[in-house]
């Protein structure tokens, strides 16, 4: 393939995707600049309580990733039932973690009370997290459609999905916050009820695609009646729980630093959460082009293809870094404009613009961490990113979050010194194990050695443990 073919079969993969996380990530922007109209209590109350469900919600996110490189496989393999049997597993493994999910998420809620908190951002933070906790049940599902269509390489209705339903949510957040046609207004609870409306929308119009649609009908899709094996399930989530603990490694120490944030105050916290917004935009525009890492890569180890693997992944990289450095370039400039949108409080604005410019320096590293995860993903080498991420987040930005922000001047500016320096560390060492992990393969199968061909998931296991 020629550089110009890579940079296009790479973003045929990677736009759905991309549109569709920033369509998700766009509501939560909706969320916290239609809350932020009420005042700074309840802007830092939808802080804390995403702050937490985030957590929960994303370990989830990252565990259904794991259906996706395996109905991928099972595909390659033409094993035609194989992909069905994984959908009806990965469904209802899902389900069942989705509760399970909701009960931990919602069970912190007598804990908020002992975080350091304002006591009147506590008070209202309860109720609307509920809410968001159980729509993670919903999404669950959504996922489990979702990750098996793109195993078999169809993206963009999960994409047309997630936009127009998260646009169904900025709209009924406006209803429901402010009370529109004739509906009392919720203030932020109304904000949790669009949220789980908008998810359970989503699951069932993705369930619909899916069971109605011939490419994926050809598997025996079934929803009831198969016999549950716990040995089917388990794979699943062999590679799903890894990639979990690496969301929640990262997301985690996002979250406990909107915690730390909270202990300086509802204006810290507040200010923290418009620009953890605002740099989320771009972080979820580039899991889209991880999403495409995953699938490239694990092409081309298949066909055993050195050659095409290397040159993929350059152009993936390459994508990820020109991103970034675009989203980082917009934030530097209009930082104030875009802070300025969540909230009117003076204090809150000139601290969120600071921040801002600490995550302009971190974009490059939270681009290339976001791309390097996937990129390992296609080697099936999950266990290894986890326990670097598990350092890079937990054992060196979150104590290093506090310490600044708790026992130096820096306060609030410190916490984000410490993000910038946790990503920066974390991408720099999942570049290196990819690569190295490409120079291992590439002495295996060197360069026209081995011709191209359908191959099994063992190809890329052998590299990975090596």
């Amino acid at each position: 393939m020629t550089k110009a073919q890579h940079y296009r079969t790479t973003l045929h993969l990677a736009l759905p995707v991309m549109l569709g996380q920033l369509g998700h990530i766009m509501a939560g922007v909706a969320d916290s600049v239609m809350v932020g109209q009420l005042g700074t209590h309840p802007l830092a109350a939808v802080a804390l309580a995403n702050s937490i469900v985030t957590i929960f919600m994303l370990f989830g996110i990252g565990a259904a990733f794991g259906l996706t490189p395996l109905v991928a496989n099972a595909d390659g393999k033409s094993r035609k039932h194989l992909p069905g049997t994984l959908f009806f597993h990965g469904l209802y493994t899902h389900l069942g973690m989705g509760i399970g999910l909701f009960l931990l998420a919602a069970g912190t809620i007598p804990l908020l009370q002992y975080m350091g908190q304002d006591a009147q951002v506590v008070a209202i933070t309860g109720p609307y997290m509920i809410i968001i906790s159980f729509s993670i049940v919903p999404l669950m599902v959504y996922l489990s459609f979702k990750q098996f269509a793109e195993g078999l390489s169809r993206t963009k209705a999960a994409m047309a999905i997630s936009i127009a339903c998260n646009l169904l949510n900025v709209l009924l957040n406006y209803i429901f916050i402010f009370g529109k046609l004739g509906i009392e207004p919720m203030g932020i609870i109304g904000a949790g009820w669009a949220t789980l409306i908008a998810r359970s929308l989503m699951a069932v119009s993705m369930g619909i695609y899916v069971l109605r649609t011939k490419r994926f009908t050809v598997h025996g899709l079934r929803l009831f009646g198969n016999k549950f094996r716990r040995k089917v399930s388990r794979r699943i989530l062999q590679v799903g729980l890894p990639t979990g603990l690496q969301f929640i490694f990262e997301v985690s120490a996002f979250s406990l630093a909107a915690i730390f944030a909270g202990m300086l105050g509802a204006k810290a916290l507040a200010a923290h959460q418009i620009a953890i917004n605002i740099a989320s935009v771009s972080y979820m525009a580039v899991t889209g082009l991880g999403a495409a890492a995953a699938v490239r890569v694990g092409n081309q180890v298949g066909r055993r293809d050195e050659k095409n693997l290397r040159a993929a992944s350059t152009t993936i990289f390459k994508m990820a870094i020109i991103w970034m450095s675009f989203t980082g370039v917009i934030i530097f400039f209009f930082r104030e404009q875009l802070a300025s949108f969540y909230s009117n409080d003076p204090e809150v604005l000139v601290l969120a613009a600071q921040m801002l410019l600490i995550a302009v320096v971190f974009q490059l590293s939270d681009g290339l961490q976001a791309v390097a995860l996937g990129a390992l993903r296609g080697f099936t080498d999950v266990r290894v990113p986890t326990f670097i991420t598990f350092v890079a987040y937990w054992i060196i930005t979150l104590p290093s979050a506090y310490i600044l922000s708790q026992y130096t001047s820096l306060e609030a500016i410190g916490i984000w010194i410490a993000l910038a320096g946790g990503l920066t560390i974390s991408a720099v060492w999942l570049s290196v194990r990819f690569f190295g992990l490409i120079g291992k393969f590439s002495r295996q199968y060197p360069a026209g050695r081995v011709p191209v061909q359908a191959a099994a998931v063992q190809t890329a296991e052998k590299v990975s443990r090596n």
